[in-house]
């Protein structure tokens, strides 16, 4: 009982705890992953000027341009290119949706016109666009596949914000033109000149060891220059490759291989209990089935002119008699035998004309065709025989040929060279003499050919190749894996350069991988490192091996950058030569006592040079480059006068003007005036949207949402 009535006189405390209790208890679900708080980043792919992406809406989006972008595109390139479009929709909506700006029926019938007038399914018999047939379409969509429809849906809205965003493009051109006083500007900037006399030293006068700059200098630079400097987060790592490569070993039993397969060898028969001799390549009788038995590649059953072979044949078979032999060779990843089959003089190109009579279930079979195989080659026969009697015949029959295309030109194949044809007719074309009539059987049907020209002939050889793919044997790949993992395992407690060294593997690194890269440099479409990499669970010297294509890659999460400035190690590539120059800039400036470039040029060793007609629109110095802050200081000066030391981008200078000559007075400015409308006009294309881009605000949820 009485602790009953202390409870009482407590319940107040008691009462505190409690919710305090249930209160930590909410906000512990609420910071755990998929927890309340963090439901719209999982669910919000990106929000672009208050509009937000859903993640369901963008990976349906996703998947359709993948599909649509066909195979070898990866997932990341496809979300890449559907976040491109989404942003540039969002970018500009927030521009044109205050104007009032939209796309109504009849526009959007126009539009859908436009883009669907060349497909034949909306076509009707006169091959114009026919709106009934899109409606029907759409409705078929509709009541037979919601996903379809979707994107149906999808795609007008593609080409509505397509027509909208030109609609706005187009009014802010118009609001863009060039003045007069623009036009004057442009004339006096083109025709504006001036000579000059100047004596440039340059900045590698002066040898880039001799000037030291230290971490705190690039670290200032990169505070006073910080638009410049800003990055991503970003992830710095170093790998070392193990490839199942073969090895020289591996190489020696692959042309070992080649070379017993040369020779005959005997073989116990089980079935006769006898000894057979078998034949090898030098002698057999079917060397096609031999290759197919034994190579990688298949027979290739053609003729082949000296021009057309490789070098090492052309080299070491091509003079050779029928039945000879070179090989084993290294070829293009493959250890090659090669025999001389056959030689035969033909010519390098042929002139025919055909009639080609199809039968059922030939090539050229259309609905009209009603002959069998057998029929179609009686008439074959019988086209045949009325060519060979009167040649000029041929055209009278030429109403049985399907070959529409020959047929407007007599039948006549033009110019043909031996591997244009398929290899019955190429066959009969090059195998026979001019003048010869035939019948020939291919796939399409039969081919009543007449050889019309020829080149003249020369030799051609068929040569047979067994081929043997240069690859590692299974005890190199045993060996590549176990090198790999004792690698692994030893730097998982030791220094990664150092074990590298001592191995004399080489460590490949690389900076700067952002959280949505796929590609890494030397290793390709690795987007499973990246995601390691970013990993909160990984920790900078964390050690991994990967599964790359031919081998493993053992990698090491080598830094974390965070979003924000550069790090002085990432920007000292691009922030020490900036530095280094002002350097030297003012060594010159400081060590130069010379008033005068006769005074300047010998105290230097440098030559006085000239440069005539500069103008302000183009300021490039003959001899020198591209200076514009030089050539403007040249226009500040009057005639005569020399000024002092003025820095550029490639050196030092100092320069006297010779002449000036003003730009003539023009009575009317106006086409250059013109001129300038049409580069704003342009300038509007090019740099409209990133402009507005630039000045949006997008938060990009993609590395939380979409991995």
């Amino acid at each position: 009982m009485a602790v009953l009535n202390k409870i009482r006189q407590r319940s107040l405390f008691l009462i505190l705890i409690i919710a305090l209790a249930l209160f930590s208890f909410v906000l512990s679900g609420l910071f755990q992953n998929g927890s309340a708080l963090s439901n719209k980043s999982q669910n919000v792919v990106a929000t672009i000027n208050g509009k937000e992406i859903s993640r369901e809406d963008f990976l349906r989006k996703v998947e359709f341009a993948q599909r649509q972008m066909g195979q070898g595109v990866t997932n990341t390139q496809a979300m890449n290119r559907v976040w491109e479009q989404e942003v540039r929709q969002a970018v500009l909506e927030s521009q044109y949706k205050p104007l009032g700006f939209s796309v109504e029926r009849d526009q959007m019938r126009d539009l859908l016109r436009t883009n669907l007038s060349n497909s034949p399914e909306f076509q009707n018999e006169a091959g114009l666009f026919d709106e009934n047939k899109l409606n029907e379409y759409i409705a078929s969509l509709k009541a037979t596949s919601a996903e379809a429809y979707q994107q149906w849906v999808d795609y007008e809205q593609s080409i509505a914000e397509s027509g909208m965003q030109q609609d706005y493009v187009n009014m802010v051109k118009a609001g863009v033109n060039g003045t007069l006083a623009e036009g004057k500007v442009e004339h006096d900037l083109e025709n504006n000149k001036v000579d000059i006399k100047y004596v440039q030293v340059p900045f590698s006068s002066i040898v880039d060891s001799t000037i030291t700059v230290s971490k705190s200098e690039i670290s200032s630079y990169i505070n006073d220059h910080k638009k410049e400097f800003e990055v991503e987060a970003s992830r710095d790592i170093n790998y070392v490759e193990f490839r199942e490569i073969a090895s020289l070993e591996d190489e020696k039993e692959i042309s070992a291989g080649l070379t017993n397969l040369l020779n005959n060898s005997v073989v116990y028969n089980d079935v006769t209990k006898a000894n057979d001799t078998v034949l090898g390549f030098a002698n057999a009788k079917d060397v096609e089935s031999f290759v197919n038995s034994n190579s990688d590649i298949k027979y290739d059953n053609r003729f082949v002119f000296k021009s057309a072979l490789p070098k090492v044949l052309a080299d070491n078979l091509y003079d050779k008699t029928p039945g000879a032999v070179y090989g084993p060779y290294k070829d293009n990843g493959f250890f090659k035998l090669s025999k001389l089959v056959e030689e035969t003089f033909m010519p390098d190109s042929v002139k025919a004309r055909h009639i080609l009579i199809p039968f059922i279930g030939s090539r050229a079979a259309t609905a009209e065709t009603v002959q069998t195989k057998a029929e179609a080659k009686k008439t074959a026969d019988s086209v045949m025989a009325i060519v060979k009697a009167n040649p000029s015949k041929f055209v009278d029959v030429l109403d049985l040929s399907v070959d529409k295309v020959s047929n407007e030109k007599e039948g006549v194949l033009d110019w043909f060279t031996y591997n244009a044809m398929v290899p019955e007719f190429r066959d009969y074309a090059f195998g026979n003499r001019k003048g010869d009539v035939g019948v020939v059987k291919t796939d399409f049907g039969y081919h009543v050919v007449e050889i019309l020209d020829q080149t003249d002939k020369e030799k051609a050889v068929k040569i047979a190749t067994i081929a043997r793919q240069i690859e590692p044997s299974d005890a190199t790949v045993d060996k590549v894996f176990r090198d790999a993992s004792k690698f692994e395992i030893a730097v998982a407690d030791k220094d990664f350069q150092a074990v590298s060294k001592e191995n004399n593997y080489t460590v490949r690194p690389v900076k700067g991988i952002e959280i949505l890269q796929e590609n890494i440099p030397g290793l390709s479409n690795q987007r499973q490192i990246v995601r390691w990499t970013f990993n909160e669970e990984t920790n900078v010297g964390d050690v991994k091996r990967f599964n790359i294509p031919g081998g493993y890659a053992i990698v090491q999460l080598a830094a974390k950058n965070k979003a924000g400035l550069m790090t002085t190690d990432n920007a000292s590539a691009i922030v020490v030569p900036k530095i280094r120059k002002e350097k030297k800039a003012e060594i010159i400036k400081d060590r130069v006592k010379a008033t005068t470039l006769d005074a300047l040029a010998s105290e230097e060793n440098q030559s006085i040079r000239t440069a005539s007609a500069l103008n302000m629109k183009n300021p490039t110095i003959s001899g020198a480059g591209r200076e514009p802050r030089i050539v403007g200081a040249a226009f500040g000066l009057k005639e005569g006068e020399t000024s002092k030391l003025l820095v550029g981008d490639n050196g030092v200078y100092m320069v006297e003007v010779t002449k000036v000559t003003p730009a003539t007075e023009l009575d009317n400015y106006q086409a250059f005036a013109n001129r300038v409308g049409q580069q704003k006009a342009n300038a509007v294309n090019t740099k409209l949207y990133q402009a507005l881009k630039d000045a949006s605000e997008i938060e990009d949820n993609r590395a939380e949402t979409v991995q």
